[in-house]
């Protein structure tokens, strides 16, 4: 099993930051929402495909007609399990669910199923690293439950829609501890959990489509207070950059209402993008609020220990492994690895390219540059790459062996991108191959002297620099084709006997 916490080295931590003139510490936990990636809800056989028509999923068993009785997806209880074997948790034995009782149009049954007292998994950490500082952040608890439905306010009229479809789909929530000091920190810490998430294979991360979304809670106190301050909670922020803006308005504003003596009521805030401020939604519920009780028609979980070693022989090496690895095995700088070990993909594409032969540094620069620019400009993910990693590594034998240089190799590049051929294929039916006759670059060379004899009598002179300009003209006159080792060396002895 390959451990986050285990595979990370460590650095000194940082100092939190401070607000309101160095008077304040923030105080931040987060509630991540993870829809898990079962083709089937929670407890019933309904599919979880997102965008079908509105309430075309859906049974009397997720929105709770009377009668019916729900049967629990055993996969989502892996995949439960697996999140918490990943983010260092204990795993009970024995869970249950109870019902969550509170009325909203799109939850018509008045109450969630979801887990209290008895979750899943409790007591684990991950890390993250800000600024170069390797912070652990504590996992409270993951508990599964299952999401409401929809509401829909379209039309302008003085109605709504409920669309029931994800009623019932399976929810992961992973509850942090207050751990949290910056909105950095929340940040980063909702992109390592994405990372793992996706990693595992146990939700997509598309945060567009609600599959990950958060719930921020956050105080304020006086530096070197212990005891925590009214926290309010920030609602369903569904980007890295709205929850690092929700919080650091979320903060100033506390900071603002205590300077001027006001205090802060515990409640619930909306984030408003486009006004860049919270807004108050209604007041904080508690525990007691939602009058929890166990869930009668659902047996407790229990969970031995073969299942648990089954799930943990099933764990991939995670984003923090794969980082140290490919820093100590290919020599990658931290940097290189930072990008690409973000995404599971990505780092298996590195890996393909570097098993058919690329040197790792040189597959690296070409993934990190000419991959990704053409990547984004199409918006495709690089499982959609129509270049494979064989024929990019391809492409750098011809490189390494003379036949192309590294300029005409961007124009190979791109070619086979564009139209899925090898590099060879390209080279032949360009007329790409690397000119690396002497004679031929000496007669390119003597002609472009000859045609700056001004420059020529400022490089004798003493300006040096003018060597690239030189460069650059053989290598316009030979089509970018000329070897360039050879270029200039032949190029130095002409100007040296002129």
């Amino acid at each position: 099993m390959s451990n986050d916490i285990n595979n990370t080295q460590s650095s000194p931590a940082a100092a939190p930051p401070v607000w309101g003139n160095g008077k304040y510490e923030a105080v931040i936990g987060l509630e991540v929402h993870a829809q898990m990636l079962t083709e089937t809800k929670i407890f019933c056989g309904c599919p979880t495909k997102f965008g079908a028509e509105p309430n075309t999923q859906t049974c009397p068993v997720d929105i709770g007609l009377p009668g019916v009785l729900p049967v629990l997806n055993r996969k989502a209880v892996e995949y439960a399990v697996k999140t918490g074997l990943a983010m260092n948790c204990t795993v009970a034995r024995c869970s249950r669910f109870a019902r969550k009782n509170y009325f909203y149009p799109d939850l018509p049954k008045g109450y969630q199923v979801s887990q209290y007292e008895l979750p899943i998994c409790e007591h684990g950490s991950v890390e993250i690293v800000v600024d170069g500082a390797v912070k652990r952040v504590g996992i409270t608890r993951i508990h599964m439950e299952e999401d409401a439905g929809k509401n829909i306010h379209e039309g302008g009229g003085p109605y709504s829609f409920v669309d029931l479809n994800r009623a019932g789909v399976p929810l992961m929530e992973i509850v942090s501890e207050p751990d949290i000091r910056s909105p950095r920190e929340a940040a980063e810490y909702m992109k390592k959990l994405r990372a793992i998430l996706r990693y595992l294979g146990v939700c997509d991360g598309n945060m567009e489509q609600g599959s990950l979304r958060c719930d921020a809670n956050v105080s304020i106190r006086p530096v070197g207070q212990k005891e925590f301050g009214t926290r309010t909670e920030l609602k369903n922020i569904n980007s890295f950059r709205f929850v690092e803006k929700a919080i650091e308005y979320e903060i100033r504003r506390q900071v603002k209402l205590v300077e001027e003596g006001g205090r802060v009521v515990q409640e619930t805030r909306l984030w408003d993008p486009a006004a860049g401020i919270t807004q108050s939604m209604r007041s904080k519920e508690e525990a007691h609020d939602y009058r929890y009780f166990p869930e009668p028609d659902l047996v407790p979980i229990v969970v031995d220990q073969e299942w648990i070693d089954r799930i943990e022989a099933t764990l991939p090496e995670l984003p923090d492994a794969k980082r140290e690895r490919f820093v100590s095995a290919y020599g990658l700088p931290e940097y290189d690895a930072d990008l690409l070990t973000a995404e599971r993909p990505v780092a298996e594409w590195y890996e393909a390219a570097v098993a058919a032969g690329g040197q790792p540094k040189a597959v690296s620069n070409w993934m990190m540059g000419e991959l990704m620019r053409l990547l984004n400009e199409e918006n495709h993910p690089i499982e959609e790459s129509p270049l494979t990693p064989d024929r990019l590594a391809g492409m750098l034998r011809l490189i390494d062996n003379g036949t192309i240089s590294g300029k005409i190799a961007k124009t190979v590049f791109e070619a086979m991108y564009r139209s899925g051929k090898d590099a060879e294929a390209v080279v032949k039916e360009q007329g790409l191959v690397q000119i690396s006759d002497e004679s031929a670059i000496e007669r390119a060379i003597d002609d472009i002297l000859a045609k700056h004899t001004a420059e020529v009598g400022r490089y004798k002179a003493g300006e040096e620099k003018l060597i690239g300009f030189f460069v650059g003209q053989v290598m316009k006159a030979m089509k970018g084709k000329a070897n360039p080792q050879m270029l200039n060396d032949l190029l130095r002895k002409k100007l040296a006997a002129w």
